[in-house]
């Protein structure tokens, strides 16, 4: 199961107490305290693996190593290490405490969730000519503590929409070394398959029916992965009785949802083009024509089609490049 939303407690470690000593060597009196250590600090890392949040589905509060305490002999506490998180590309950071966000948009990037509390002075940092003996020491100070919400809205740069079972899944397998879960029943795919093409990341999003943005079915709840993708596939089955009322169905959620999403650019791919007759097939193009839209029949059992559909990504991918 994909986990794309995650409530947490960061908490950074606290700053290590400094140290009250004295020298006992002959002729070398003197405070010989030394300063804790800083707590350590949290990190979160982006990374492509689109389930690394489900490191999170029954820890809900994590805690960087706290500084050690400082010791005699002028020997200070050590620091404690960094506590870096790995979580997908594409994650927002909701720092729901401080009303913040940021957004992990690439692999490696890395962004401080909680800093870690500095480390107290140890009592030789208090010496002076008028108080060569000090008993002054500090405490180390706690770290920073946030409530976050992590949410998962995937990078791609083609998003397959449209109802479910309409043979999203099936292209995705076709044109990538995915192994997307294919049958031939609603909602075979419960979560997001993602694929490389030469390049560009295809993103199958769960079938959506009349009444997802509402929660209905699926629910809105994969919704939010289409935001991010730069270009929408929208499937319709040629053995549907009405393909434009399907596509009409399917554009009222993604307004609903989010009114952005309109604007995306849009091909339309009438799937499962070998289980009509080329009249039939005809007939349902003609049907859509008024939408002004580029529409591709396809069927995976028939080489050309795939190619016409490898040359639409192929000048997506000369577009994402230049």
């Amino acid at each position: 199961m994909l986990i794309d939303d995650v409530k947490l407690k960061i908490t950074a470690g606290k700053g290590g107490t400094g140290a009250v000593n004295f020298n006992k060597n002959m002729m070398m009196l003197g405070p010989t305290g030394g300063s804790g250590g800083d707590g350590g600090s949290v990190f979160v890392e982006g990374i492509s693996d689109l389930g690394a949040l489900g490191q999170f589905r029954f820890k809900k509060e994590i805690r960087a190593d706290d500084g050690k305490d400082g010791r005699g002999q002028f020997r200070d506490g050590s620091d404690g290490p960094e506590l870096v998180l790995q979580v997908p590309v594409g994650t927002v950071l909701h720092n729901l405490t401080k009303n913040e966000t940021h957004e992990i948009t690439s692999v490696g990037q890395k962004v401080l969730l909680a800093k870690g509390g500095n480390g107290g002075k140890g009592n030789f940092l208090f010496r002076s000519a008028r108080n060569t003996s000090p008993e002054q020491f500090q405490e180390g100070l706690p770290g920073e503590s946030f409530d976050f919400r992590l949410e998962l809205k995937m990078i791609a740069d083609v998003g397959f929409v449209g109802l479910p079972n309409v043979g999203k899944s099936s292209l995705l397998n076709e044109l990538t070394n995915a192994s997307a879960k294919v049958a031939n029943y609603r909602f075979t795919t419960l979560e997001p398959n993602l694929g490389v093409h030469y390049g560009l990341i295809l993103a199958d999003i769960p079938g959506l029916i009349e009444g997802a943005s509402e929660g209905k079915g699926l629910g809105h709840k994969f919704l939010k992965h289409i935001e991010r993708t730069k270009v929408l596939f929208h499937f319709l089955a040629a053995d549907s009785e009405n393909p434009l009322e399907d596509y009409e169905t399917i554009r009222a959620e993604l307004g609903a949802h989010n009114s952005e999403l309109l604007g995306k650019p849009e091909h339309i791919l009438i799937s499962r083009a070998d289980t009509v007759s080329p009249e039939e097939l005809k007939k349902k193009i003609k049907s859509l024509k008024k939408l002004k839209k580029e529409i591709t029949p396809i069927s995976i059992l028939d080489d050309e089609s795939l190619k016409q559909v490898k040359k639409i990504l192929n000048k997506i991918a000369d577009e994402k490049t230049a």
